[in-house]
Parts: structure tokens; C-alpha cells; sequence
């Protein structure tokens, strides 16, 4: 790849009528060099694109990235790495592909620019084949879904005809236009008095469809209002799946209805660190859910001793918060589709300057578009020769014979030479968060410092520039260290969290203006002190005193002293247990700023289970849950989730040993003769289906009555579950063998 040529060639290109942002022209580039790593798993003998298009073999590599795009063979590794959408890579990678054949043959870069109709260039292609120099005479005009007033855009048919044919063309219309970007087209009757004349135009309106990407983020609209929900309910009532349903319903518009593609969606956005999961307890405190100050270690510099500092620690809520408040106030709340492309990255951590006593670094480095590094002196070391380690050593004694700090060659060597262009710069606030994120793009060039010190830099295209530091283990597992820069192990990255933090590609197309919605679940909510725990943020709770909204509230954190609101984009779905505590024990404030939603056993969903188990528990269920209601109270039943996964009669006969039995002693607070009730078994018989009963005597000398003994069943009587639905009448004395039991039946 004529990769300075190309660059300069995309410097004079137009999209929508700006020039090419340097991010923008850096991802065409990158993905390129991705399709030059690839060309020999494509089955050609060269890793040169242009060598591919010299030898007039160019339009086979189309063809073969082309006919990759739906195919059930998986494409190369270099192609298309770590992809769960490979379809979506590959269209890109055809696209920039293309693009560079406009290059290659000298055509003018804005040959086919398509600003006015709001067209991104990378669909822009313009075909060689006949329907494309029949339809190029046409003019369409695009109705959106979600109009921009009564506008109607026109697109002229021949710069949009390409390889995949006119609808796909018009697709990238529907996502300019705000719609999904994979839709379907259907012809209607062309417009009459405010179109051209029927004999020359095709008048196409859209429809959401089913996307190529099932997990396609915000493909149908979402939703924009605050969400405060508690299901609650007794236990087993599938409380915990209800919420994994909601929450990607909440940020996706719609949740797949099949479970396993359910969960995987799910863990995809847990990935993203747009879900976040908390369980509440008796220990939980405001603390540990919005703020509190915690020890952290803190070694002296250069020696062995060690103690700690207080140091501010964010919770649960206040993380997840801000990544919901960076993605409301990022680019005014639009949302851009898909990520940033991470594949074939390396990361550093990279500091610039000490917080507080040298923010001028950091400010100037964000404004001059570069990073700068403290270490190395006033020495320039540009000349190739420093490629050696050595070279850098002996040079550093010759010039600072005094100076043996580590951290001159350390620093400066990896910054120097290991660092490359396309490399990934996180700039940290503190060991446990971070502030800007950007792209190498520039190589090492020595910039003399005024006040002296940090005079190495190398240019960065600002990928995300925070506003307020956001919690590091949003991006990365763990903390960093002290150290001004080193690489970080790719491991430690949370790769689908920072590709959506850093947005699109430089070419995606906003396709909402509503903020990417977030949703943190609590579980177990009223085991915790509520009030304790939400504090003064339980005003910040309502709908209408959300960030973003018309009466929106912040308060000062106590610990921190940083301003807080609630960002409107932020759901909260929360889950209770009746069991626990009652609904009526709730604090008050809280119940006027939740929606409560009841979950009640269900037992007709127990058919299947029933069907496998040869056991009726469907009507098990009802018998059990009606006893238990009428001896105890409705929000102590028995869910249908402890019999779902059941697959035999001895996986029924563990759960109501193992689950449900325990369950009713702690009801009843083991008043056997009612926890028998509900098994439908009475005191004095011997061996009932499930309990043994057992009298005992009063010890000599003591004049009292007799008393009963009950315990469970070391294997429950064959007919067990007939006879607690009340099919089998049980016999006065049942004898303790099973078998011995069955007989007498």
C-alpha cells in the first residue's frame, strides 16, 4: 500500500461535505493493511495490494472478499479476528478495499461524492455493469421512517448502484436517514405533483427487518423514559430471569425469545459494561454502593517502606452511572453503530504529568494532538542508530553520567521504539481510572520543552476526551501502577467495553439521538437498609430529576465532594423475595419511585417437566401453594423454577427434599404438624408418604402427654405425589419399606 500517497488522496476526499477527520482516514488505512495481511490466506502469492492491482488482479480480490460475505466457511483469522459479526467486518473491509481501487486508478477522490444526500463514502462505489448504466438515468426518492420534517430526500440510482445491488444500496440511505442499517425496500406509486414525472423516476419507501446481526445494537427503538422496577414475588418464581428478559430489553428495544441467544445477548452487554449486577445484604452500605473512603497501599518512592492513604472509592452505582451520563453527553447523545475496530491493537498506559501539580501537560497534550513523555533529558534521540538498546544505554552515560535512574532508558526505549502507530494510548487519573484515550499515529520526534523535561513526543489522533474521570475497571481488570508507561497485556482489556466507549469507526452514521441505555440490576433489594444504602440519591431516583430531564437534580457527594445526578439513560430493575420480607416493610420512598411488579407461581408452566418426570406437578404445585396459603399467607409459596429443570422422578424427589421441605420447616417455623398439612399427612400415622411420625412418651415420673417425633423419609413412598394431590387415599398405618407400602396398595 502507497500508504503516504493514499493518505494525502483521503485528505482531499469529502464526506458529507467535511473533509475526512484524521480518525476516519487512520480506520480506512488500518483496515486496509488488514486486508494486505490476509491476501495469501485469499490464495494469492503477494501481501501487496499493490502488486494485486498492478498484475490487474484487483476485481478477483473483490470477488473473493465479496463472495466471503455470507458464506458458511469462515474467512481467514487475519481478516476478520474475534468476530461475532463477521458479515458487518467483511462489508467494511470490501468497502475500504474498493476505495483504494479508486486510488489506484487515479480517479478523482471526490469523483462520487454524495454529501448532499447525506451518503457516507464507503457505500458510494459506483458499479460497472449494465443495471447499473440502466438505472443510473433514475432518481430515487427516499421516504425515512423517522422524518426529518416533511423532507424528502433524492439520490441519484447510479452512485448508489453497487455489487450488492440497489436495495443494499438504499440501505445505507435507510441508516442515513436514521433507520437501521440493514432494511428492506419496497416499491410504491411514484409521487405525483412534488416528484419528477412517473416515466423517470422509482420512489422507495423502508422497513425495519431483521438485521444481519441478531445483537445489532439499537436496531428497533428503545426505550427513552427512566425505568424504576421491582419484581418481587415468592421464591422460584423466575424473579432473576424476568430481570436478564428486561434489562436487554431495555437497552436492545427487544429481547430474543430464545433463551440461550437471551443469556448470550445478555453477557455480550454485561461485557460492555452497559448491565451491571448488584446483590444486596445486610452488610450492604452507602458506602459500597455509591461512595466510601477505602485503604490503599502506598510505598514510598525508591524505598521499602510502605503504609496506606484513605483514598475515595466509587460503588457500585456511581460506575455505572457514569458510563450511562459519558454515553448521554457524548456527541449530544447520538449513538454511532457499532465500535471502534480494536483487532491486531496493542495498549499502553500512559501517563502525562502529575495530577494536580502539572495539569498543563495533560491540557496541552489534549490540545496539541499528542502524547509527551518526561523521561530521556534533552537529548534527541531520532537517529536510527537509538534502534539499538545499547546505542540508548551508552549514549545516556555519556550525556547523564549522574543520573542513573532506570526510568531515563526504561521509559524512553519502549516510547521510542516499541510503541507503533495504530497502538492504543489509555492516559489514567490515578491507579483506578482514566481520562482520555487516543491512537498512535506519528513516530517519535524530540520537541524541546520551555520549562524543560518532557520533551519526546509522538502524535495521537484523541479517540475520547473525558469530561470526568470514568472508574478504570470499566475498561481493564485491575489497577495500574505507579510507572509513567508500559504496555498492558491485552488480556486485562475489556475489549467490547472500550470498542463501545470509543464509538464508531469514524464512519458510522447516528441512528438514534436517544443515549445507548444502561440498566443496573439489584438483586435481593430489600435485604439491604434501603435508606442507608441510596441516601440522599433516593430523591434523585424519580423520572423527572434525572440528568437530562426538565426538573434534573444534583447533590454533592459527601466523601468526594463531586456534583452526582442520575442520568436519564440509566434503568434500574430490581428483584424481591416475599419470603425474606414483606412488601409492606419497604420503605416508603422508595415504593412511591419503583413500578412493583408481581411474579406468582406459575405451575402450568410445569408441563413439560411434568411430561419427562412422570409426576402430575402441575397439580402438586397448586395443591402445595393452596395448602400453604391457607395455613401460612400467599407471598410464601413454593415457584415453579425449583421443579423446571427437573428431568426424572428422582430429580423430583431431591428438589422436595433438598429444596421445598427445608423451605416449609422455615415457614412454619418447624411446626411439623402443619408443615404435614401441607403434604397432606396427619400426626399418629406411622409412615406417611413423605414424614415418618413417631410418638414419644413422657420420661418416667413426669405426668404428661405423649409427643410426636417427625422426620423425613429416607425415600418417599412410590406413590408419594398421588397421594398429596389426594388420587391415593393414604392408609392409617403405612408401613416404612417403599415396596412393602405398594404392595398394600
Amino acid at each position: 500500500m502507497k500508504e503516504a500517497e493514499y493518505r494525502n488522496w483521503l485528505h482531499a476526499r469529502r464526506w458529507r461535505g467535511n473533509p475526512l477527520t484524521e480518525k476516519a482516514i487512520n480506520v480506512r488505512i488500518a483496515r486496509l493493511r488488514r486486508v494486505e495481511r490476509s491476501l495469501k490466506d485469499l490464495g494469492f502469492d503477494t501481501d501487496n495490494v499493490d502488486a494485486i492491482f498492478e498484475r490487474g488482479n484487483f476485481p478477483a480480490l473483490l470477488k473473493k472478499l465479496a463472495d466471503a460475505i455470507g458464506s458458511s466457511e469462515k474467512p481467514p483469522e487475519k481478516l476478520v479476528p474475534e468476530a461475532e459479526n463477521p458479515d458487518g467486518q467483511l462489508n467494511n473491509l470490501l468497502a475500504v478495499t474498493r476505495l483504494y481501487g479508486k486510488f489506484a486508478s487515479g480517479e478523482d477522490p471526490n469523483a462520487h461524492d454524495l454529501a448532499d444526500a447525506d451518503i457516507g463514502d464507503e457505500s458510494d462505489d459506483v458499479g460497472t455493469n449494465a443495471d447499473t448504466i440502466r438505472a443510473a438515468a433514475l432518481t430515487y426518492y427516499i421516504e425515512p421512517a423517522r422524518k426529518r420534517g416533511d423532507e424528502r430526500v433524492s439520490i441519484r440510482a447510479g452512485d448508489l448502484h453497487n455489487r450488492l445491488g440497489l436495495e443494499q444500496a438504499h440501505a445505507n440511505v435507510c441508516q442515513a436517514l436514521g433507520g437501521a442499517k440493514f432494511q428492506r425496500l419496497a416499491q410504491v406509486p411514484p409521487p405525483t405533483a412534488e416528484g419528477p414525472p412517473q416515466s423517470s423516476t422509482t420512489t422507495f419507501h423502508y422497513q425495519l427487518s431483521q438485521p444481519l446481526s441478531t445483537h445489532q445494537a439499537n436496531a428497533v427503538p428503545v426505550e427513552t423514559n427512566p425505568t424504576n422496577l421491582i419484581f418481587f414475588g415468592p421464591p422460584g418464581t423466575g424473579k432473576t430471569y424476568r430481570t436478564t428478559h428486561e434489562a436487554v430489553r431495555l437497552c436492545d428495544g427487544s429481547a430474543p425469545a430464545d433463551r440461550a441467544a437471551l443469556k448470550e445477548r445478555y453477557r455480550e452487554l454485561e461485557r460492555q459494561q452497559r448491565i451491571g449486577f448488584v446483590t444486596f445484604h445486610q452488610s450492604f452500605s452507602y458506602e459500597d454502593f455509591v461512595e466510601g473512603l477505602r485503604p490503599e497501599t502506598n510505598p514510598s518512592a525508591g524505598s521499602a517502606s510502605s503504609g496506606f492513604r484513605l483514598e475515595v472509592n466509587k460503588g457500585a452505582f456511581c460506575k455505572i452511572a457514569a458510563l450511562a451520563d459519558q454515553a448521554r453527553t457524548a456527541a449530544g447523545g447520538s449513538q454511532q453503530a457499532g465500535g471502534y475496530d480494536l483487532a491486531d491493537r496493542r495498549f499502553w498506559k500512559m501517563g502525562l504529568g502529575t495530577i494536580g501539580a502539572e495539569d498543563h501537560i495533560y491540557e496541552q497534550a489534549i490540545a496539541g494532538d499528542y502524547i509527551v513523555l518526561g523521561w530521556g533529558g534533552d537529548v534527541d534521540w531520532s537517529d536510527a542508530a537509538y534502534n539499538d538498546l545499547a546505542a540508548v544505554r551508552a549514549k545516556w552515560a555519556e550525556v547523564a553520567p549522574a543520573d542513573s535512574k532506570p526510568s531515563n532508558i526504561s521509559q524512553l526505549w519502549p516510547f521510542r521504539t516499541e510503541m507503533k502507530k495504530g497502538d492504543i494510548i489509555i492516559v489514567p487519573y490515578g491507579n483506578s481510572a482514566f481520562r482520555a484515550v487516543g491512537e498512535v499515529i506519528g513516530d517519535y520526534s524530540y520537541e524541546p520543552s520551555d520549562e524543560g523535561g518532557y520533551n519526546h513526543r509522538r502524535a495521537v489522533n484523541w479517540l475520547l476526551i473525558l469530561d470526568k474521570p470514568l472508574p478504570l475497571d470499566s475498561i481493564i481488570e485491575g489497577t495500574f501502577t505507579m510507572r509513567t508507561l508500559y504496555p498492558i497485556n491485552r488480556r486485562r482489556i475489556k475489549i467490547e467495553a472500550l470498542s463501545r466507549l470509543l464509538g464508531g469507526d469514524g464512519n458510522a452514521i447516528s441512528r438514534s439521538q436517544a443515549p445507548q441505555p444502561f440498566v443496573l440490576i439489584i438483586d435481593e433489594i430489600n435485604r439491604a437498609n434501603i435508606s442507608k444504602v441510596f441516601g440522599e440519591l433516593i430523591t434523585l431516583l424519580e423520572p423527572d430529576k434525572r440528568l437530562g430531564m426538565e426538573n434534573e437534580i444534583t447533590v454533592k457527594l459527601p466523601y468526594s465532594g463531586d456534583p452526582f445526578g442520575v442520568p436519564l439513560n440509566l434503568h434500574i430493575v430490581a428483584t424481591m423475595n416475599t419470603a425474606d420480607r414483606s412488601i409492606a416493610l419497604l420503605d416508603t420512598a422508595l415504593r412511591r419511585r419503583f413500578t412493583f411488579r408481581e411474579l406468582m407461581p406459575d405451575p402450568v408452566l410445569l408441563a413439560e417437566a411434568a411430561r419427562k418426570t412422570q409426576v402430575d406437578l402441575v397439580a402438586v404445585l397448586t395443591v402445595i401453594n393452596a395448602r400453604i396459603e391457607y395455613l401460612f399467607d400467599r407471598e410464601h409459596q413454593i415457584g415453579h423454577a425449583f421443579f423446571m429443570g427437573c428431568q426424572t422422578r428422582d430429580d423430583v424427589d431431591d428438589v422436595m427434599r433438598d429444596r421445598v421441605l427445608p423451605l416449609l420447616q422455615e415457614y412454619f417455623f418447624e411446626d411439623w404438624s402443619r408443615l404435614a398439612m401441607v403434604l397432606g399427612e396427619y400426626e399418629g400415622v406411622k409412615d406417611g408418604a413423605f414424614l415418618r411420625c413417631e410418638k414419644i412418651a413422657p420420661p418416667p415420673g413426669f405426668n404428661g402427654d405423649d409427643r410426636w417425633r417427625w422426620s423425613v423419609r429416607g425415600k418417599f413412598a412410590p406413590d408419594a405425589y398421588q397421594r398429596l394431590i389426594g388420587r391415593v387415599q393414604p392408609a392409617n398405618d403405612r408401613l416404612a419399606d417403599p415396596e412393602e407400602s405398594s404392595a398394600a396398595e
